[in-house]
């Protein structure tokens, strides 16, 4: 299976996934710059975190508006497979490829440690080889991750399963709304979130509860 990974200025755990998509997959992603405005056929696009443009304005504002981000959703219209992990969950928010906003955390303060996120739903193309219930570890490292929705959008995410994970066991860094770590859009295939699994994917890292993540997403044996 096949993947790419967005290079923007600013990002700075492009490399953290590149590395995690090689190990996993056996094959170096594609890196697609900034202002590229065609994304080579793969089965899998990732949006990384950092940054980007000095997460000016908003976070993710700028970057939502670069050309290449025109080609993440024609690939996205076609059903290719999208994943943006922290500054990238808000670029996709910031692109309305998911709903809602990320706000400032509540406690005004950047957070960077480890939390408990429960697997909401594992019957999507990126948690199909977790169970349902299933309570993982994930590093989180954020400034603005406190998820906001309007009621509507909320209770459509809630009703159509589209809250993926949630944080666990007391473990919310930034009081984001009904503890959401995680949503997938309603066609299934644009997921957001604000951990990051690729860096919990090898014993080297101290577990490797964010492997099967990358796996499912590739569509790897489990």
């Amino acid at each position: 299976m096949k993947s790419a990974v967005l290079l923007l200025p600013g990002l700075n755990r492009d490399r953290d996934m590149i590395a995690a998509l090689t190990k996993i997959s056996g094959e170096a992603p594609h890196t697609v710059w900034q202002t590229e405005t065609e994304i080579p056929d793969v089965d899998l696009i990732v949006i990384p975190g950092g940054f980007s443009y000095g997460d000016y304005l908003r976070c993710g504002a700028i970057a939502a508006r670069m050309p290449v981000m025109e080609a993440v959703r024609e690939k996205a219209a076609k059903g290719v497979r999208v994943l943006g992990v922290c500054n990238g969950f808000q670029i996709l928010l910031e692109a309305g490829l998911l709903p809602g906003a990320l706000m400032r955390n509540a406690s005004l303060k950047f957070v960077c440690r480890e939390v408990k996120l429960e697997v909401i739903n594992s019957e999507t193309a990126f948690t199909r080889q977790y169970e349902t219930g299933e309570i993982i570890r994930c590093p989180v490292a954020h400034h603005d991750g406190n998820y906001f929705a309007a009621p509507d959008d909320l209770n459509r995410l809630e009703d159509e399963g589209r809250v993926v994970f949630r944080y666990a066991e007391d473990t919310n860094p930034n009081g984001s709304t009904n503890d959401i770590a995680g949503i997938i859009n309603a066609q299934g295939n644009v997921m957001g979130m604000m951990p990051h699994p690729e860096n919990l994917i090898e014993t080297a890292h101290g577990g490797t509860d964010g492997h099967a993540l990358f796996a499912s997403a590739l569509g790897m044996a489990a």
